[in-house]
């Protein structure tokens, strides 16, 4: 039985709070861009949070504010705690690690993103 990569998700009311897991893969802290990306129905898929440059940290405007992307180096799990809900965050979340392009930088192109799992829905609803 193969073990989920991302976990944690679930369906909530607006204003509520879940906390995502990823068993990450290898990556270089210095070297990639890793994080949290989601594809709402419909919608392509779009960067949420990622750790740069070291525990630089970049949020999508749409999350900032309420979310909060952490990470356990021993454990190698990456998590994304989320605040305050609304029904637009509904969505399947992948981790995922992308492009360093610079030191405050990361790309969001789909090219350059390798998703580690098979996401974790998020559903946001009254």
């Amino acid at each position: 039985q193969v073990r989920p990569v991302e976990s944690g998700g679930g369906s909530v009311q607006p204003g509520g709070s879940l906390r995502l897991s990823c068993s990450a893969s290898t990556y270089n802290s210095y070297t990639d861009c890793v994080g949290w990306f989601r594809q709402a129905p419909g919608k392509e898929r779009e960067g949420v949070a990622l750790f740069y440059s070291g525990e630089w940290t970049w949020y999508s405007n749409s999350v900032k504010g309420r979310f909060t992307i952490s990470r356990d180096t021993g454990k190698n799990i990456l998590y994304l705690q989320m605040i305050d809900l609304k029904t637009e965050d509904t969505a399947m979340y992948y981790c995922a690690k992308t492009v360093l392009l610079s030191r405050h930088s990361c790309s969001l192109t789909s090219e350059d993103v390798d998703y580690w799992g098979q996401g974790t829905q998020v559903t946001v609803s009254s």
